[in-house]
Formats: structure tokens, sequence, C-alpha cells
């Protein structure tokens, strides 16, 4: 069986701690370098239910992509569910290592896994690493489907391969309107409204999209199409992609190494009550 160290090793080999944004918290948050592993387990969110998995399961070492101290902390004591997290990995000699914004980027990353979930064709980054002279790795993906489907369709399409959540799949557009050329990014993905007008696409399938940019890239003189799926559903299916990644490390290697991803949802919203009216406020009350 291989130590952790040498498992950190090839995951770091996998998605380069130097990648990661300068804001980032990535890497190993707890763990024996020399303490043996035979079980993994890959989550979204390193929270306690993910945690309590990773014991019944018997894993040694829980892999993420959210970090647990994204903004440092004073404590881990064990009254704040941070610090319970800490404590029940170390009492129970389970590591936890993080990949976020080096995953994001990565040759496979994020964006990748879920282009993949959709069905879809990468032609090339949304925004290119400048760094890597083959032109694959960088911020979201650019893809294009098979044939072209309306808008309402490809919605249906999203909610139908993405895990399901609370939220369900919100829509911006014209839902008969024709889309072939698609851009998505797994995660926050407001921020790149820029760079996917740039890429010339028909929709923007991606998360936490906000009032305001939303609004503004809908009202350009050529308005962007948009799918809003919740946070936790997007990034999910990198966990399958990075545990077959691990896999055919392990294989290679001998180390017999047995992966599990979790399909615990740990998106913090619960429940979705739809309107009961059209969206209008005629007949609104004061």
């Amino acid at each position: 069986m291989p130590r952790l160290s040498e498992v950190i090793a090839a995951l770091d080999a996998l998605w380069p701690p130097s990648r990661a944004e300068q804001w980032d918290a990535v890497g190993t948050v707890c763990g024996d370098p020399d303490a043996e592993v035979t079980r993994v387990l890959f989550a979204v969110d390193p929270v306690q239910e993910i945690v309590d998995e990773a014991v019944k399961l018997g894993a040694d070492l829980i892999i993420t992509h959210h970090p647990l101290y994204l903004r440092g902390t004073t404590t881990v004591e064990a009254g704040t569910f941070k610090g319970r997290v800490v404590h029940t990995l170390i009492k129970n000699d389970i590591a936890l290592h993080v990949a976020h914004t080096n995953a994001d980027t990565a040759d496979p990353g994020v964006s990748d896994a879920l282009a993949g979930a959709l069905g879809l064709r990468i032609t090339g980054p949304l925004v290119p690493d400048a760094s890597d002279p083959e032109g694959r790795r960088g911020l979201g993906r650019i893809c294009e489907l098979d044939h072209p489907e309306t808008l309402r369709e490809f919605a249906a399409r999203a909610a139908a391969w993405l895990p399901p959540t609370a939220q369900g799949i919100r829509v911006a557009g014209d839902p008969d309107a024709l889309v072939r050329r698609v851009a998505v990014s797994g995660g926050s993905g407001d921020s790149l409204f820029e760079q996917v007008r740039a890429a010339g696409v028909d929709v923007f399938l991606t998360a936490d999209l906000r009032h305001h940019p939303a609004s503004e890239a809908r009202e350009t003189s050529r308005p962007l199409a948009l799918v809003d799926a919740a946070h936790w559903a997007t990034e999910w299916p990198w966990c399958e992609q990075a545990a077959a990644q691990l896999d055919a490390i392990s294989e290679r290697h001998g180390w017999g190494l047995r992966t599990h991803v979790s399909r615990t949802v740990t998106d913090p919203w619960t429940a979705h009550a739809p309107s009961v009216t059209p969206p209008s406020i005629s007949g609104a009350p004061n």
C-alpha cells in the first residue's frame, strides 16, 4: 500500500498547487505523510456529513474540491463546525487533501468533467492558460453540440444529466432559440461574461449567476442565453473524473487503492417553492 506522501505527490502532479490562484487554499489540510492509504473518498465539500461518511467507509483519505479553510482560521476548537471536522479527521486517522482552482484549470479539469456529463464536444478552454503551449489548460471550456437544439431542450439536457438539486435549472433567454455552440464553467461563472461574449457562443452554462451581471448579459445587442445550475451540481462530475484519474495511477503503480465518490448532496439549498402565479408584477400586493 502507498504512503500518504506518495499519493499526495501523484495528486500534485495532476493538479500542481502552483497553478492555484493566489487567494486559494489548496493542498493537504491534515494527515500523516507516513500513514498507509488504502481507501479514498472524493467529494465536493469538506463538511461533517462527508467526514462521517468517510469514517463509516473506512477511508484513509478524503479529496475534496472546496477548501476547508479558504480564509484561514485562528482555532480548530471542536465547538466550531470546521474544528469538529478537523477533530473527527485526526481521531480517525483520515487525511484531507484539497484541489480547487488548480483543478479548475487542469487538463482535464472541472469544466471538462462538466462538459462530459452534458455530452458536449470540447473545442478548447474558455480562458486559456498562457503557460500551456498546447492550449488545453485554462478556465472553462468552449463546446459544441453534435446537433442544434433549442434552449428549452438544452436546459432539459442539463436537468436530466446533472445531479438533481433543490434549485434545479434556471434559464434566461428565448426557449425556442437554437443553440449549438456552448460555454461551460463549473462553479461560479459570472466573472467570465467578457470572455463568453468574445467566444461567440449561443449559451453559457455555469452556476451562482447574480442579478446584475446576468441582466447586463441579456441586455446586450446580441443577448446571451444563460443556464444556471447549482454550484455543487456543476462541480460534482469532477469527483468521478478525479477518481478515475487516481484509479489509473493506482493501477500503474500496483497500489491497489479503492476509490469511492460520495453521492451525498452537500448543496446548501434543501427545498424549492415554485411561484404559483406567472412572473408578473400585475396584481401584486402593495
